[in-house]
């Protein structure tokens, strides 16, 4: 099974979605979009992903996956540093799609490369949840994220967008030192997703990702790598199916076994699906 391990849905209004710009992204992204680009590209399944902070989206995502058994899992929104987290989590962890959450993370006031102690009792209830944390960060929080990773080795993390270097500018460092010190934590996986609107928006080339993507599949291996789309932000520099391709032919020289694994298997068995990836 293949699985698109990183995308969205939206009901578009400006007062619910200030982050999103005008222009290709101001408008619905419903399951009926995303299908026929799945079904094209030789996809089965998709892992939806939050775009808004609140419990009313996730609860909406699950509802979707609900009307549509292709929506695999729901990585939701919920406050780690909250009292009551772990209620919170078991609302909705009793929904079989429910395979993880993602929210910015807290670090201590006067260390940013440390974790918030009450963000890392959030962490340890998802790990009593046996849910996957979606680490949504740029390069400068990498240090940060390997900290959390290291004070919660129990917890799988799963990096997402590489990290989000920049492409565009042709530079890897520091972003690789710091992305290769994450790796060596076993509990963290990386989504292979959201480069292309980190690249050149005036024409990117497929060349341009090759030190990026040699480097993250040293540092991770095929078995902790995943491929996403992102869309449809994505949809700002390629379309669907380029974008995935990039990818793909990337791993055509891999094993079957490690070409399964990027394709599917790694995000069914980091985000406990449930399904024969």
């Amino acid at each position: 099974m293949h699985i698109d391990a990183h995308q969205h849905f939206w009901r578009y209004t400006r007062a619910a979605y200030r982050w999103i710009p005008d222009g290709i992204l101001a408008q619905d992204y419903l399951p009926a979009d995303l299908k026929p680009l799945l079904e094209a590209s030789g996809f089965d399944g998709t892992v939806a992903v939050q775009a808004r902070s609140t419990w009313e989206e996730t609860r909406w995502l699950l509802a979707l996956a609900d009307a549509h058994p292709w929506i695999v899992g729901v990585v939701g929104w919920a406050d780690l540093c909250a009292a009551d987290v772990t209620e919170q989590l078991a609302y909705f962890d009793a929904h079989p799609a429910f395979c993880g959450v993602r929210c910015g993370l807290e670090a201590a006031p006067a260390a940013p490369d440390v974790p918030r102690a009450d963000f890392i009792e959030g962490i340890t209830a998802l790990t009593a949840a046996d849910l996957a944390f979606d680490l949504l960060i740029r390069p400068s929080e990498l240090p940060l994220a390997r900290r959390l990773a290291e004070a919660t080795p129990d917890q799988r993390f799963i990096l997402n967008h590489i990290a989000k270097p920049p492409i565009k500018d042709r530079v890897v460092m520091p972003w690789a030192t710091d992305i290769r010190a994450l790796a060596a934590h076993p509990n963290v996986a990386c989504k292979v997703s959201g480069m292309v609107t980190e690249a050149n928006p005036d024409g990117w080339q497929v060349a341009d990702f090759a030190s990026y993507l040699d480097i993250v599949f040293e540092a991770f291996g095929p078995e902790r790598l995943m491929i996403g789309s992102d869309w449809p932000v994505s949809l700002q520099a390629a379309p669907y199916e380029t974008t995935m391709r990039i990818v793909e032919n990337y791993i055509e020289h891999l094993s079957e076994r490690d070409r399964a694994a990027v394709l599917g298997d790694t995000a069914s068995e980091w985000y406990r699906l449930g399904v024969n990836a």
